[in-house]
């Protein structure tokens, strides 16, 4: 760079003069005059004769003029002019050079030296400038070359004489005069003087500028690095991680979860079973809940008149963002009118395809989010999901054989196990059993029956409440019953059993499980079914074919009141009311997805007061010991405060 070759030159040049000064302090005059017989002052008797001829000019100008000053003053340069002639003018700066080295006396020397100079130097400029007038006049060229030579030299010699003076009065180190001629006589005064420092270490502002963008270019990458580094180490913590703290899910709606009272894992003392930790470090996931971003919507599917399978794919064209197990949920966000709204869906796809992940959902008319996916999503829309969540879930790592039983929509869960078990070449035996209204509802058929054929080790069972159109299609006419589970399914009572369907169809596969005498540790219920009314319930609600009675209402008149500390915001609790729903009044955010109890989503922290909760299956142990409850299903009467 330049200022790198400017430093390297004034090194250069420091070590010439220095090298200079003591080859001057060295040598005597004569060794010196040896090696510089030419000197840039000019000897006294070359200036003697230039003057002399001044002298004789001069005179005669007089004689023509009359006038007898002149004559004076030629005769007083005359003697000067002898005086000058004398020995030969001494150069000041190699003197100067010395100057803390040189006792007072000679520091009196120096001084009368330059006071001579200037003198001198005075007398030749105006002799020159004489000289010139009169060549000119002439028109001799000649003249007029050796009067300028003249000039040139007196002003060298007053130039001189005045720097030593000037040193002497300002008190300034004559050395720093003697650099400066040095650098004049090295033809170096060009580079020096154009060069403007600024600053420490003398640099420009552009090497400033220069510098401050380099340095925060380095700055940048590093911190990309580092974010980089941690984007890694996030994505390894969820490919090593064990954790299994993942909230039952519905076959399709997280908003239509309900896991039954069966909610423990496997026994890992029964034979086959292993603990969750064992869960396929590969797919696990490092918590619930722990993405959320934008999905394309790459493809769409039509499995039924009613369901749709979404395909969704990573934007930018890579890896999808997050790990999950079969049986998982995600979470979408949709704005249908105006008003953020999220629903959950079961992951339909096997963990092993790390392209893509789907979710299959049925139309409902009066479904908000639902209706929405089926008219108003298209391929190739952006949206907003938040993954993984859910404990609905099976791996080869669970037990050494599996039964699943679906009903309707709740296929899904169990068709992201069987892909995955498939896919995995996993030898346990899968005994499936597909509860379905018609033939024309039998979502996943063609793949089913493939794999079916596929895999020797799938038993599939499915079961059609109308006849089907062909009856070598194998289908069962009816609905499921214990005395076909016990007959396909040997050894019922050892087997680790997943169900997820309508809340009828549960409770009626829980009844013939406990007369078949399965233990209840070994059986794993999600139950679709819509959210409940934020008004008053009816008489009797209408879920799915069976009519439920609501619970009865608390005593008429008791109210509490809940504090949202971090907002600052209270609100009215009826007894009917769930935190959640004040919230949502006084417009405190609180995350949440199924509203009943399953997904977690909305757990909170209670800071003070009493809560009840008629569901708490979305909790552990941990979080009811740190006051962890579920906003969704929370309920008081008196005042409560929330650290939302």
């Amino acid at each position: 760079m330049k200022w790198f070759r400017t430093t390297i030159s004034i090194l250069l040049l420091a070590v010439i003069f220095i090298t200079a000064a003591y080859s001057s302090i060295a040598q005597t005059p004569e060794e010196h005059a040896k090696h510089h017989p030419k000197k840039t002052s000019p000897d006294s008797a070359a200036v003697m004769n230039k003057m002399a001829n001044a002298k004789d000019s001069n005179k005669a100008m007089s004689d023509t003029t009359g006038n007898n000053k002149s004559g004076g003053m030629g005769e007083g340069m005359g003697d000067m002019m002898k005086e000058m002639g004398k020995a030969p003018t001494k150069e000041l700066y190699p003197s100067l050079m010395q100057w803390h080295d040189l006792s007072p006396e000679k520091r009196k020397e120096i001084k009368q030296l330059a006071d001579k100079l200037v003198t001198e130097g005075n007398a030749l400029l105006a002799m020159g400038l004489r000289q010139l007038s009169g060549a000119t006049r002439e028109q001799n060229f000649t003249a007029m070359q050796e009067a300028n030579e003249q000039i040139r030299r007196g002003q060298i010699m007053l130039e001189s004489g005045l720097e030593g003076r000037r040193a002497l009065a300002e008190n300034k180190d004559p050395r720093i005069t003697a650099l400066q001629w040095f650098q004049r006589e090295m033809n170096l005064s060009s580079s020096a003087e154009g060069k403007q420092t600024h600053g420490f270490f003398g640099l420009s502002w552009f090497h400033y500028i220069t510098m401050l963008f380099l340095g925060a270019f380095v700055v940048i990458m590093i911190w990309m690095y580092f974010h980089k580094m941690k984007r890694a180490n996030a994505l390894v913590a969820k490919l090593t991680g064990t954790s299994t703290e993942q909230i039952p899910l519905p076959g399709t709606s997280k908003t239509d979860a309900q896991p039954s009272d069966a909610k423990t894992q496997p026994d890992a003392t029964k034979p086959g079973a292993t603990t969750p930790a064992a869960i396929n470090p590969d797919i696990a996931p490092s918590k619930p809940n722990s993405w959320t971003g934008t999905l394309l919507v790459a493809e769409i599917f039509i499995e039924t008149p009613q369901v749709k399978t979404f395909r969704l794919t990573d934007p930018e064209g890579g890896k999808i963002p997050f790990n999950y197990l079969p049986g998982q949920f995600i979470t979408v966000t949709v704005i249908p009118n105006g008003v953020p709204v999220k629903r959950s869906y079961t992951i339909a796809s096997s963990p092993t395809h790390r392209d893509y992940c789907e979710i299959t959902v049925k139309h409902e008319e009066k479904g908000t989010v639902s209706h929405y996916m089926h008219t108003e999503v298209h391929e190739g829309e952006l949206m907003q999901f938040t993954a993984p969540s859910g404990k609905f879930t099976f791996t080869e790592k669970h037990a050494d054989s599996a039964v699943f039983i679906a009903g309707g929509v709740g296929v899904t869960p169990m068709m992201s196990a069987i892909r995955y078990l498939t896919d995995r070449s996993w030898k346990g035996d899968i005994y499936f059993f597909f509860s379905c209204k018609s033939e024309d509802n039998i979502i996943f058929r063609e793949e089913i029956g493939y794999l079916q054929k596929r895999y020797p080790n799938l038993h599939v069972c499915i079961l059609l409440e109308e006849p089907g159109r062909n009856p070598d299609d194998g289908f069962v006419t009816g609905r499921i019953t214990k005395e076909i589970l016990n007959d396909r399914v040997p050894e019922i009572v050892s087997r680790m059993i997943h169900v997820c369907g309508p809340p009828p169809m549960m409770n009626a596969v829980k009844l013939m499980l406990e007369e078949l005498k399965v233990p209840k540790e070994n059986v794993m219920v999600e139950v679709f079914a819509g959210p409940p009314p934020k008004t008053a319930q009816p008489a009797t609600e209408k879920v799915g074919d069976e009519a439920i009675k609501p619970t009865a209402p608390e005593k008429a008149g008791e109210t509490g009141v809940v504090t949202f500390s971090k907002s600052n915001k209270t609100a009215v609790l009826t007894p009917d009311k769930t935190i959640l729903e004040a919230s949502e009044e006084v417009g405190v955010n609180i995350e949440y997805s199924c509203r009943i109890g399953t997904c977690g989503i909305c757990k909170v922290k209670l800071v003070s007061g009493q809560v009840k909760m008629a569901v708490e299956d979305a909790l552990t142990e941990d979080d009811k010991a740190q006051n962890i409850i579920l906003a969704c299903q929370a309920k008081a009467t008196e005042a409560v405060t929330i650290d939302v």
